[in-house]
C-alpha cells in the first residue's frame, strides 16, 4: 500500500546515551524520507554526542564509545537533516513522546530552529497501542508477519515503523490514509511544547501543567510574576519549552503595544 502523501513524511528513529530528554545525546540517527509519488530516500549517521554512552545503553543498541568516536557531531549535522526534514511532516515509533523532542533539542542546541507548526507528526506506536497494545517488534511480526532482526539499529526500526504503518492502514478500516488523520489518531494530550510543561486548555489558551501554578495560563502566570519567567529560563527545563515560554512571552509584549 502506498501512503496517500500531500507533502513528503520522515519516518526516523534515534538511538542515543539514555532517555532523558534534555540531557542525552543521540548516537545514531537515520531517516526514512517518503515522496508522494511513493519514492524513497535513506540515510543514516552515527553521531559522536560527546559524552560517554553508558554500558547499560550500549547494551541495548550495541554502539559504543569506540564506534562513535571518529563520527561527526550532531551540531557537524544539524543542517543537513534540517534540509532533509524541513519540508516533511514526521513519522516513528514512540516519536512524539521522545525522538521529536529529543532531536528538537539537539537541533536548537546546533542553533538550527526547529519547530512543528507547518507539519504534523504519525506515531505509529500510538495508533498500535490504541489498536493492539504490543512492541516494535511485536507489532512488526503482528502486521508484517515478519521477524525485526537488527532491533535497536536506528536503520531497521525506521524501515520496520514504515512497513507496519503501511499493514496498518490495510488492516483497519477505521484508519483513514491520511496524514492528518493519523497525526490526530496518534496524538495525545495536546501540548504545547514537546515535554509536556506547557499544554492548552478548553479555550486554545498556554497553561502550565506542573508546579505552583498548574492549570493557570501562562499569560496570567507571567503577568502577575514576571521573575518567574526569568527563573524558566534559568532553571533545567528542555530548550524547546523554553523557546515555547519566550513565544508566549514575546507575544504578550506585542499585544501590549497594540
Amino acid at each position: 500500500m502506498q501512503l496517500n502523501l500531500n507533502k513528503p513524511i520522515c519516518f526516523f528513529d534515534l538511538e542515543t546515551t539514555g532517555v532523558n530528554i534534555s540531557k542525552d545525546r543521540i548516537v545514531e540517527i537515520s531517516i526514512l524520507k517518503v515522496f508522494p509519488d511513493g519514492k524513497e530516500e535513506t540515510k543514516t549517521w552515527l553521531v559522536n554526542p560527546e559524552m560517554p554512552i553508558p554500558p547499560e545503553v550500549i547494551a541495548i543498541h550495541g554502539i559504543s564509545d569506540e564506534d562513535v568516536k571518529d563520527a561527526p557531531t550532531f551540531k557537524e549535522i544539524a543542517r543537513a537533516v534540517n534540509n532533509i526534514i524541513k519540508d516533511s511532516d514526521l513519522g516513528g515509533f514512540n516519536s512524539n513522546r521522545f525522538d521529536i523532542p529529543l532531536l528538537a533539542e539537539e537541533m536548537l542546541r546546533a542553533e538550527v530552529d526547529f519547530d512543528m507548526k507547518n507539519r504534523v507528526a504519525v506515531d505509529v506506536q500510538t495508533i498500535y497501542h490504541k489498536l493492539e497494545q504490543r512492541t516494535l517488534s511485536a507489532a512488526y511480526k503482528y502486521y508484517c508477519d515478519k521477524n525485526l532482526e537488527d532491533a535497536h539499529s536506528a536503520e531497521a526500526d525506521t524501515k520496520a515503523t514504515f512497513e507496519v504503518l503501511k499493514a496498518q492502514l490495510g488492516m483497519y478500516d477505521e484508519l483513514k490514509n491520511d496524514i492528518k488523520f493519523l497525526s490526530e489518531f496518534s496524538s495525545r494530550r495536546k501540548f504545547a511544547d514537546f515535554a509536556g510543561f506547557i499544554i492548552f486548555n478548553q479555550k486554545g489558551e498556554e497553561c502550565f501543567s506542573f508546579g505552583k501554578h498548574k492549570g493557570r495560563t501562562v499569560t496570567e502566570v507571567l503577568e502577575q510574576e514576571p521573575g518567574y519567567f526569568g527563573w524558566l529560563l534559568n532553571a533545567d527545563f528542555p530548550l524547546y519549552t523554553k523557546k515555547v515560554l519566550t513565544a508566549v512571552k514575546l507575544r504578550q509584549f506585542n499585544n501590549k503595544l497594540l
